[in-house]
């Protein structure tokens, strides 16, 4: 089964030194019932990018918990076992919930596929959409305006081999 894990660049480069995402039960997104029942899709395609998404979002909640983040949304794309991943059924259809899942056990970055990483030319609107979120959060529509606009901005993919360069530890 293929997860999202929102990240920061300070988190991923965490994980390259430990080798490990983190251990269970660990924040992840997926393709689950309740993300294919409120997408109305059966495309896999449609669906794993709108996880991705989703895990996008969470990256931008980890980047305003963190003042000292580089302001680039980071979501690492891992395969786990089918049954590794759990989503809350009491949160299935919770539109803050869409496709969030709980990965139990250590997730080792050696079981990454990619990682999608905002280019340099978001950090401008995510860092607005960073400072604009509690306020999207309580319903303001200019500010919900402004956390959009992060998401305006495809996340870059990248090969589990460029993390070095990624988080400055490349040569």
């Amino acid at each position: 089964m293929r997860v999202y894990v929102p990240l920061t660049l300070s988190g991923l480069a965490e994980a390259y030194k430990t080798g490990e995402l983190g251990a269970g039960p660990l924040l992840a997104y997926a393709v689950t019932p309740g993300l294919r029942e409120w997408y109305l899709s059966d495309d896999i395609e449609e669906l794993e990018y709108a996880a991705l998404n989703r895990a996008a979002l969470a990256s931008l909640r980890l980047l305003a918990a963190d003042a000292g983040a580089v302001r680039r949304r980071v979501v690492v794309a891992v395969d786990v076992a089918d049954g590794a991943a759990v989503a809350d059924p009491d949160r299935a259809l919770d539109p803050a919930a869409l496709g969030e899942v709980r990965v139990a056990g250590t997730v080792r970055l050696a079981k990454a596929a990619a990682v999608h990483v905002d280019s340099d030319d978001a950090v401008e609107d995510v860092t607005a959409a960073v400072g604009a979120l509690e306020a999207a959060d309580a319903g303001d529509d200019d500010a919900q305006f402004v956390v959009d606009g992060a998401e305006d901005h495809e996340l870059l993919w990248y090969a589990t081999q460029e993390i070095p360069n990624l988080v400055g530890l490349g040569g």
